[in-house]
């Protein structure tokens, strides 16, 4: 539940900050949209065509305008759809084209100047910068087309490639600026929602395991309250680093594998082995981490569910190398189930296949009624 809101706030973030980046490049189609009334103003004698000057500068009115509408109107429905960023695109590459047919040899400025621009920067904001990249090629090479072969300039290749050189900064420079702020916006998302959680926990499930504590007569629940408290409050100290994915921080397996048998067998009084492998590598804490959860929930399961007496963990070096780096396996003597027939409940397809996913892993459960199970995990 905490993952879905998580991840829905963070779509939502993500969902209105492409819309603001888009109306700031509309301010930038504006103003280029200016600049080349005013330079084909000043350039009139220089005109070979000039209704169809005229033509290309109301296109690029009207398109402008379209754009500005519709990223100041959302009701209108998305409008960072590809094939409104496309079809700027296009006019852009139409107007470029179109300078070498309106204009003689010499004129002071090309026609569109930098307004094709604002669609390479758009292509960028919406689909990254290998598209803005992308986009810049496309622009660039109307460009050198209408300065090269329809103007036949000798060195139109400078201007040509000027433009090529300026846009590809823009199409790259937006694209890397807006993936950077939706991934800081996907991180607040994330920080705000745990913070959520966090108080919600800290005001309600810790306030009632100190009550259990104080008036509970059963000193098994009592136990059992204090460390449920204990884990809950230190993973509320510590939640921060399930996310950090820094391979210089320290995180024992074989250490932690033994405190979570230990008080294991101290709660479900089920014995527990833990064998890890002397050549068994180590993993980002972000990997471990998620890696014991799942461990610890496999484990909780075996005793709760399976009636285990016994409970085998070990732990090696993957033999698949493209299922990951560490192998682990749960294995009791418990009660067994079908693991075809059975629909995975939410311990499982959480608590263990879900946290090793988040960590790039992944799990497998083998069970046969009276058999036993085993549940294998990779990251």
């Amino acid at each position: 539940m905490t993952t879905q809101m998580t991840q829905g706030s963070s779509r939502r973030e993500a969902a209105s900050l492409v819309p603001s980046l888009l109306r700031s490049v509309s301010v930038f189609r504006f103003a280029a949209l200016a600049w080349a009334i005013g330079g084909v103003a000043l350039s009139t004698e220089h005109l070979e065509q000039p209704f169809g000057a005229v033509a290309l500068l109301t296109l690029m009115a009207v398109t402008t305008v379209a754009l500005a509408l519709w990223h100041y109107r959302p009701s209108w429905g998305s409008m960072a759809r590809p094939w409104v960023v496309v079809s700027e695109l296009l006019v852009g590459v139409v107007v470029l084209v179109g300078d070498g047919l309106v204009y003689a040899d010499e004129r002071a400025q090309s026609l569109p100047w930098s307004w094709p621009g604002a669609g390479v920067m758009a292509a960028g904001v919406v689909f990254g910068k290998w598209a803005g990249v992308l986009a810049a090629v496309a622009a660039g090479s109307a460009s050198l087309v209408s300065e090269i072969e329809l103007l036949e300039r000798e060195t139109g290749w400078v201007g040509g490639l000027s433009k090529l050189g300026l846009w590809l900064m823009a199409g790259a420079l937006a694209g890397y600026v807006s993936e950077r702020l939706q991934r800081a916006e996907r991180q607040i998302s994330i920080a705000t929602a745990r913070d959520e959680v966090a108080r919600q926990l800290h005001d309600g499930v810790l306030q009632t395991l100190a009550v259990i504590q104080r008036r509970s007569d059963d000193d098994e629940l009592t136990v059992l309250a204090r460390d449920q408290e204990h884990e809950l409050r230190t993973f509320l100290a510590g939640n921060s680093a399930i996310d950090t994915d820094i391979d210089t921080e320290s995180l024992e397996l074989e250490v932690e594998l033994r405190k979570m048998a230990a008080l294991h067998e101290k709660r479900y009084q089920t014995k527990v082995q833990v064998i890890v492998a002397s050549d068994c590598p180590t993993v980002s804490v972000r990997k471990t981490r998620h890696l014991l959860g799942a461990v610890a929930e496999a484990v909780t399961n075996a005793s709760k569910h399976g009636q285990a007496n016994r409970i085998t963990v070990y732990a090696e070096p993957a033999e698949d190398s493209a299922k990951g780096t560490i192998e682990v396996s749960v294995t009791d003597d418990g009660a067994g189930f079908d693991a075809e027939a059975m629909t995975p409940g939410l311990g499982i397809s959480q608590s263990i296949i879900g946290r090793l996913e988040a960590a790039g892993g992944s799990a497998d459960i083998t069970s046969r009624p009276g058999r036993g199970t085993q549940v294998t995990l990779w990251v």
